[in-house]
């Protein structure tokens, strides 16, 4: 078992209306606001718009300001939050993604960022019609996890590091902690690296091949550095969900070709009832 005690819900299917939501939210934050760096106006316009398209679902959502050092100074960075709390004794499934744009290549980021973000907006407002009874659920949208020259203590990842200290310093009990990336792409192909927790890992193969998807996930040998990964170095049990891997590079990352026309609503729709069947407590 890993998740399928923990959460009881109702009939939480996401759906092609869900999708097609998720398709014009990720459309909205890439032409409203680009680019949306970490520690810019453009970035902090963006978490507000994000706010309130969680808050139109009917969901409560809040902003989380904080102060992150860079490479380039001090900079005012803001995490977007929706919670569907049970108690405060109950364990935590947190599901996050970044909102903000690799910064200096005039990056649209729709697929690597926003598709994402619009996913979460639609899975808010599933949670709001179907709350959670057993398990708390944080829904996140992170700044700051592209890095502005190469990753590292003080270059990226400053959103889900924040998150993840929080949580540690409230001495949160965390079930497992989702991070979703570039889920939007046509002809998707989930990828989960390496380096995330084994039974999560396990738990995404199982939720696929009940799905009868097992050929749209993929277990993969390589690394990867994303915002999995400061909330496995705080000891909590994490797995990246992402579009992409060495065996299957997306020639539109982290360039201005990363355009909503690379979108897919067919995509967002398989990415969709992929994380609600995690959510959903299917894979044991």
């Amino acid at each position: 078992m890993f998740l399928g005690s923990c959460l009881v819900l109702g009939a939480l299917v996401f759906s092609p209306a869900e999708a097609k939501a998720a398709h014009a939210c990720a459309a909205g934050l890439v032409e409203s606001h680009t680019p949306r760096d970490a520690g810019t106006p453009g970035g902090r316009r963006a978490a507000y718009y994000l706010l309130d398209a969680v808050s139109s679902t009917g969901a409560d959502a809040v902003l989380d300001r904080f102060e992150a050092e860079t490479l380039r100074g001090r900079k005012t960075m803001v995490n977007v939050e929706s919670a569907f709390v049970v108690s405060d004794e109950a364990e935590w499934i947190i599901l996050l993604s970044h909102y903000d744009t690799k910064p200096g290549v005039d990056c649209p980021g729709a697929d690597d960022g926003a598709s994402t973000s619009g996913l979460l907006v639609s899975l808010a407002g599933l949670l709001y019609r179907n709350r959670p009874t057993a398990c708390n659920v944080l829904l996140a949208w992170v700044d700051g996890e592209e890095c502005m020259e190469s990753y590292g203590e003080n270059d990226g990842l400053w959103g889900s590091r924040h998150l993840a200290a929080k949580m540690k310093a409230r001495g949160a009990k965390v079930r497992a902690v989702l991070c979703l990336d570039m889920l939007g792409g046509k002809d998707l192909v989930v990828s989960v690296p390496k380096n995330g927790h084994a039974g999560l890992r396990r738990a995404v193969a199982r939720v696929a091949r009940h799905l009868g998807k097992s050929d749209r996930v993929r277990s993969a040998r390589d690394t990867l550095i994303d915002d999995h990964v400061p909330f496995l170095e705080a000891g909590y049990r994490a797995v990246d969900l992402i579009g992409m891997s060495s065996a299957r590079p997306l020639p539109y990352w982290h360039t201005p070709h990363d355009t909503v026309d690379k979108l897919s609503e067919e995509s967002l729709l398989f990415a969709g009832e992929l994380v609600t069947t995690l959510l959903g407590g299917l894979a044991r």
